[in-house]
């Protein structure tokens, strides 16, 4: 039960006046939220920069292309000619050193003639642009009398926006959103507050939405960070609470006696790396101890995740025991189930997959199989944690891409056996700031190698200019029998982002080589995917037009060249991920890199990363150094996936202080009671931690 302190803060913010059915539309998409949002979502939405009106600049010295404030005076209105509602309505004003030109759009002259009497003095903000050698400002944010700007604030808040949402409209909506603040407890310990030189909660909100110096506002000063530290420490306190409850002492355990496992060994065309020896060896002694595991497996594109996670469910089916494997994409899922059903099936293991796709009789039987205990490892999407999906005796859940997994999904399948160990895979390589950001305190094991006889990558950035002449390069690579990755960033044309489209991209190779291009996206059918990805991989058609849905687990050795078009568009990590669809087999490989010019300093630092390393691990590295500014298809991209308000940039050392206290917090009080308890559970319902809370209670 959320606290009834927080109730106002989570009323809708259509509660608020002013804010109708039409605005509710546009704070929605601008949130990022499907239903109403609260005045918490927006008490979270911070601002990024300032208007300083301060200094007033004399017109001479306005700077074009910044918000400037202007003490002007009124000389004459020249309203469009008749007939022509299109032309703007323009106001001519001055002072001593130079002329202004206001322009208005659609305006109504009886509006603008009484905003800007002529012969009066007024006050105008807005952001100044040259034209014609004359200084304009179109549409001022304000326009105000001498005792109308005696009241304007003199610094105030800009805002992230969306189209059709006005600076005005938000700032209202914040400024009495910030008056139903409830008075809160305080949840950060005295002697945190004390190191940290934080500021309370209500003082934090305050000073970054009406900041009082153009430095309030700054994600590295006290009232931005005291935010970030909250919603660290909220995310912290969760994962604590769920590794609490996995840490459990648990029962009889899940080790057997290694026979499958040297099955599974023996059946490898290669031999296992050190790093996948080291890997299944540490969950064999996690399986053994009397907790829980909880093991994050980490490696790069193509070191051999899948097969330590097959190695691992052998090992709880030698004790009699089931294993689940829960991947974020029906593509990836298939993908395992590839891997794992030649290798399974010649240790004698039962291996079987479960997908949306999967319906009607073929269902029922699966599951009738698997809550009898004949099924010993199941793969699968969030299909595994529907309510019909039994098990006679889980007793391993891998969650691959745990990061696209929330708390609830990781919990829901755990809970469908008892004191169930859990293994997580991620293909992309976390730094260590990040490891304890998603995860907790985790253990960890890292693959480093690549198997034995993979290829290096020839790795190039070309601009786009050269497009001809990459397609000839291509017509000779399939001439020569060679198969293509050819990847897009989006799906369709689209009005707003100028980039090439997989469709496009598809209808225009198509052209040149025929039914030898196949195209997959995300916006197919399951079926028809897997139908162009089979017809790749057996050569049937040579060159794969697709999105980055093939960014992850798709497994074509035979496929040698990787094309990236507006490669400036995507982060380092899905570069890598993307590359990493080549080299797997025993031929040199290609990656080209199209970029469109002109290429701006993050996205060529990007590229360059990318062309002078395959080390997943250190691409992750400069990923997180690169990303506080990263612009990766047109989302800004700055700070820490999952959260707000805290950037990995600036806040990373807020992530051992937010995770050192979740530890003390349940060492101290892991029921979290009494006042101190009930201050911490108002700060996991205020930053939507809370999934972890029903555990509390639980055995």
């Amino acid at each position: 039960m959320r606290p009834a302190l927080l109730n106002p803060l989570f009323a809708p913010i259509t509660t608020l006046p002013g804010v109708g059915p039409k605005q509710d539309k546009l704070f929605r998409y601008l949130l990022g939220r499907n239903e109403t949002p609260r005045l918490v979502d927006l008490l979270l939405h911070l601002p990024v920069s300032v208007i300083d009106r301060r200094s007033r600049p004399k017109i001479r010295d306005a700077e074009p292309g910044t918000v400037v404030t202007l003490e002007v005076h009124v000389d004459r209105h020249r309203p469009p000619p008749p007939g022509r509602s299109r032309a703007p309505y323009l106001v001519y004003a001055s002072d001593d050193t130079g002329d202004v030109i206001l322009t208005f759009f659609r305006a109504k002259a009886d509006y603008i003639e009484k905003l800007l009497p002529v012969g009066e003095k007024r006050y105008i903000s807005g952001t100044g642009q040259l034209y014609d050698g004359t200084l304009q400002i179109v549409h001022p944010d304000r326009v105000v009398d001498e005792a109308g700007f005696a009241k304007l604030p003199k610094i105030d808040p800009v805002y992230p926006l969306t189209e059709g949402l006005a600076i005005g409209s938000l700032r209202r909506a914040e400024a009495q959103a910030l008056t139903k603040l409830p008075a809160m407890p305080e949840w950060i310990s005295p002697e945190v507050l004390r190191r940290c030189r934080f500021p309370s909660l209500a003082d934090a909100l305050n000073r970054v939405h009406v900041p009082v110096e153009p430095t309030d506002i700054l994600p590295d000063g006290p009232y931005w960070s005291r935010l970030a530290y909250d919603e660290l420490l909220a995310g912290q306190l969760a994962l604590a609470l769920v590794r609490a409850q996995l840490r459990r002492p648990a029962g009889t355990r899940n080790a057997g006696d290694g026979r499958l496992r040297h099955r599974i060994i023996d059946a490898l065309p290669y031999s296992l790396t050190t790093s996948q020896q080291e890997a299944a060896a540490a969950i064999a002694e996690d399986l053994r101890q009397p907790v829980r595991m909880l093991r994050l497996l980490q490696g790069d594109v193509g070191s051999g995740k899948t097969v330590v996670a097959l190695l691992a469910a052998a090992a709880v089916t030698e004790a009699g025991k089931q294993a689940a494997l829960m991947a974020p994409t029906e593509i990836l899922a298939r993908q395992h189930i590839k891997t794992i059903a030649p290798l399974a099936e010649r240790a004698g293991l039962s291996v079987a997959i479960l997908t949306g796709r999967e319906k009607g009789k073929e269902r029922r039987d699966l599951l009738a199989r698997l809550a009898a205990g004949e099924i010993d490892f199941l793969v699968g999407t969030h299909a595994l944690i529907q309510d019909d999906v039994v098990f006679k005796s889980l007793a391993l859940a891998v969650v691959d891409e745990q990061h696209r997994f929330g708390v609830r999904e990781r919990l829901a399948l755990t809970s469908k056996g008892d004191t169930v160990d859990v293994l997580v895979l991620s293909a992309t390589p976390i730094p260590r700031t990040l490891v304890l950001t998603y995860f907790g305190d985790m253990d960890v094991s890292e693959l480093r190698e690549k198997p034995a006889g993979r290829q290096p990558i020839d790795t190039r950035a070309l601009s786009d200019g050269r497009l001809p002449e990459v397609i000839d390069a291509v017509g000779r690579a399939v001439t020569a029998g060679k198969r293509v990755y050819w990847i897009c960033p989006l799906v369709e044309e689209s009005e707003n982002v100028r980039l090439t489209d997989a469709e496009q991209r598809f209808e225009s190779l198509q052209q040149r080589f025929g039914d030898k291009v196949g195209l997959v996206h995300g916006r197919m059918r399951g079926a028809d995917k897997d139908r162009v990805m089979a017809q790749f991989a057996s050569g049937e058609i040579s060159v794969l037009v697709a999105t980055t849905v093939v960014e992850v687990g798709v497994d074509v050795p035979a496929a040698t060249i990787m094309v990236i078009e507006n490669a400036e568009r995507f982060g380092l990590a899905q570069l890598h991920q993307l590359r990493g669809r080549v080299g797997r087999g025993s031929e040199a490989s290609t990656c080209l890199l199209l970029y469109r010019e002109p290429l701006g300093e993050m996205s060529a630092a990007r590229l360059r990363v990318i062309r002078e390393t395959t080390d997943g691990f250190r691409i992750a590295e400069e990923d997180l150094k690169l990303r506080g500014e990263g612009d990766v298809l047109g989302t800004r991209q700055s700070g820490l996936p999952g959260y707000r308000i805290a950037r990995s940039d600036v806040h990373g050392q807020l992530i051992t202080q937010a995770r050192d206290e979740a530890l003390r917090i349940m060492k101290d009080n892991p029921k979290l009671e009494g006042a101190s308890g009930e201050a911490l559970r108002c700060l996991l319902y205020l930053y939507e931690r809370d999934e972890a809370l029903p555990l509390i209670g639980a055995g």
